[in-house]
């Protein structure tokens, strides 16, 4: 009979989940009938107790939490326990540190499993127990972990892992139902937000889609939006093939910092292209299809200065080279081939029409000279096809199936389908869906560049930056930044977004997370006597009031504490105000500065009888007998001072004249333990992402995460 019921949410990250229905089936299994009925929740994170992603109810009893949970089932069937209970415990408290998308952290973590597993055949012991489970379950889950592990570096993981799968044919089953679950869930979903069902033809003969970004720059969040797009249809939707492909066909612009950066940024947003390629590995191909399309009559070799042939193009009149001759534009071609000074010169264009409608059709640019070194060939190269030229025939010879961009392109689509028809080759559906464009923020790659060679911000992870590097060192989850944007889906409807919505999504992810804390300004700091306190004295409280696995703090009470200017400047004589974390403290002296209006000195009497519940003002303070924590909490504005920019505006005249906010203050003394990338709460201010931690002499750093509240 069946005495357990284990709630598991199905959007949760899988590599949190699954360790627990893992651990689970293996009870069903060593049972003659199931004890555990386990049932899937539609929720990123179930609305009870603790927020977790797993819940256990036995009887009147919940437990939540995957540690808690799986410690709690090892408790209740003790045969999953080994003879080192305390090794065995040890091995499953990290197993939140093998859930992230962020390779930078999760290699350390496998290199450390891989070693441990040196000369073990299990994670403790001599035979199976939780932990090999729990963790098999978790790297199973972990899309990034299981493309590290294809990858054949990890071969002590890699061993146990096939191992596993073979001594626990059940895994199979228990993954395929929490997998069938959430596509379930995810499809009854798609009738509420996000549809994705797009009608792409020619599915049944397998989906090849690509990823094509040009290494110019850093990936912003609109790139983002592609990206992810892409990987969905190609692994969730149609367990298809996803290509990253560098356009890499303009020298100037490119470097292979730009490359590797999108190459690591993917990678953490839980993005594994199935190959990564390069235009350039086509340069030689490009070169005949460019050599081919000028011998049918169908480009010309051109002249016309940059400025004329603009203008030529948006008045829909032809070129003076237009009716060239093929003999004439191959020579021409050929100087620009020799990088010559005539051949700088020299540009081909498509020989479509001069005054179409549509304006991408007026003979667009394909080949152009470009003598300087590309990053990748070298000097080997002084022509390089456009973008508009390469991206149809690549598509086509790599044999991608559907061409997912955004809407901008649109007007471009007949321009790539005139490149396919005129070249004779495979044919690509195209899809264009909207662009994400955010208030009062730039996603032009040019006036990004700009900002960063003007020394405008601090570089291309400037927390406010859209870039993926910028919006994770402002705090943003990887998690909540996928939610986000696929809940939005390939919608073909222009959204101007406002961050609020982001950041509110963000918020789920790190308040269930988030360590509490306490943070008093520097700015007339207010010296405060509490009389009716006993001696200095701690006490070891919850860093999180509704989740014991965030750890313990340790707080500090005395007769001397400080608080904020702010706060002081509104107690009125004995009013009964609330020490936060602490109780209720009358207010018996008021010491004020006539030459300022400045408090300098308070004097409470505590009055820990009185209801919290009655009192207006609720305070934070901290205790002076504690070595307080230097720190600089900082605030940051948009960049832009208007919701968009016009065609005609400025950038100089767009941007705020102050963009950073920063404040000195002093926190309590468990800050200093924090590292970088820690994200806490500090009560009252709000959530903060450590940028810098304490050092001795060096204050930490703590930049404001925004909560999705409008100001």
């Amino acid at each position: 009979m069946t005495q357990y019921e284990l709630k598991v949410a199905t959007r949760a990250n899988h590599s949190a989940v699954l360790p627990v229905v893992l651990i689970a089936t293996s009870i069903n299994e060593a049972r003659p009938t199931p004890v555990i009925s386990i049932s899937y929740e539609d929720t990123a994170l179930l609305q009870d107790g603790d927020k977790a992603v797993v819940q256990l109810i036995n009887g009147t009893n919940n437990v939540f939490g995957t540690i808690n949970v799986i410690q709690s089932l090892t408790e209740h069937f003790p045969f999953l326990t080994g003879k080192d209970a305390k090794a065995e415990n040890e091995w499953i408290s990290q197993l939140d540190s093998l859930t992230t998308f962020d390779f930078k952290a999760l290699d350390p973590v496998l290199q450390r499993i891989d070693t441990h597993l040196l000369l073990r055949s299990f994670i403790v012991g001599y035979s199976l127990s939780t932990p090999d489970i729990a963790l098999w379950g978790a790297l199973r889950g972990n899309r990034v972990a299981v493309a590290a592990l294809k990858k054949g570096t990890l071969v002590n993981i890699t061993r146990w892992f096939r191992f596993l799968e073979e001594l626990c044919p059940w895994t199979s089953v228990a993954l395929e139902s929490l997998n069938a679950a959430a596509k379930e869930k995810k499809t009854a979903k798609s009738k509420e937000g996000a549809s994705y069902d797009i009608a792409l033809k020619n599915t049944e003969n397998g989906v090849v889609t690509r990823f094509p970004p040009e290494p110019s720059g850093y990936l912003h969040i609109g790139h983002a939006k592609a990206a992810l797009l892409n990987d969905y249809f190609a692994h969730e939707k149609y367990n298809g093939t996803l290509l990253l492909r560098f356009d890499d066909t303009n020298p100037s612009n490119e470097k292979e910092e730009f490359q590797d950066a999108i190459v690591e940024d993917l990678a953490l947003m839980g993005i594994k292209p199935n190959k990564m390629t390069y235009t350039s590995d086509y340069f030689d191909e490009l070169y005949n299809y460019c050599l081919k399309i000028i011998k049918q009559g169908d480009a010309y070799a051109d002249d016309t200065d940059k400025e004329t042939m603009a203008a030529q193009r948006f008045d829909g009149l032809p070129s003076a080279r237009r009716d060239l001759s093929v003999e004439e534009s191959l020579s021409r071609l050929e100087e620009m081939k020799n990088g010559t000074p005539e051949g700088v010169r020299w540009c081909i264009r498509a020989k479509i029409s001069f005054d179409c409608p549509n304006k991408a059709m007026r003979d667009p640019v394909i080949y152009r000279c470009n003598p300087a070194p590309h990053h990748r060939t070298g000097t080997k190269w002084k022509i390089y096809p456009t973008y508009d030229f390469a991206c149809p025939i690549v598509d086509s010879m790599e044999g991608v199936t559907h061409a997912l961009r955004t809407i901008e392109y649109r007007d471009r689509n007949p321009q790539y389908q005139w490149m396919l028809d005129t070249m004779k080759l495979r044919t690509v559906q195209v899809w264009d869906f909207a662009r994400m464009n955010f208030i009062r923020t730039l996603l032009s790659k040019r006036k990004l560049t700009k900002l960063v060679e003007a020394g405008v911000v601090w570089g291309w992870d400037d927390p406010r930056f859209p870039t993926i590097r910028g919006i994770r060192r402002r705090g943003m989850t990887i998690p909540a930044l996928r939610e986000f944007i696929l809940k939005q889906g390939p919608s073909k409807n222009i959204v101007n977004f406002d961050w609020a919505l982001i950041w509110a999504t963000n918020k789920k992810y790190i308040d269930p997370i988030a360590g509490r804390h306490t943070a008093i300004s520097n700015k007339n700091v207010v010296k405060t006597t509490v009389t009716g306190s006993p001696a200095p004295y701690s006490e070891e409280k919850p860093k999180h009031a509704k989740n014991a696995a965030v750890g313990m703090k340790k707080v500090v009470f005395g007769p001397s504490i400080v608080l904020e200017q702010e706060d002081v400047k509104l107690f009125k004589q004995d009013e009964e105000i609330t020490l936060m974390n602490w109780g209720n403290a009358f207010v018996r002296k008021i010491t004020t500065d006539t030459a300022t209006g400045i408090i300098t000195d308070l004097e409470l009497e505590l009055h820990l009888a009185g209801d919290v519940k009655k009192t207006e003002k609720k305070v934070t303070w901290l205790a002076t007998e504690q070595d307080v924590v230097p720190v600089e909490l900082v605030d940051f504005d948009y960049l832009l001072n208007k919701d968009a920019m016009a065609e005609d505006d400025k950038l100089e005249d767009c941007l705020n004249s102050q963009t950073e906010f920063r404040d000195a203050g002093v926190a309590d003394c468990n800050v200093a333990d924090l590292k970088v990338n820690d994200i806490i709460q500090f009560d009252r201010k709000g959530y903060y992402r450590v940028d810098r931690a304490y050092s001795p002499g060096s204050p930490a750093v703590f930049f404001n995460i925004p909560s999705g509240k409008t100001k």
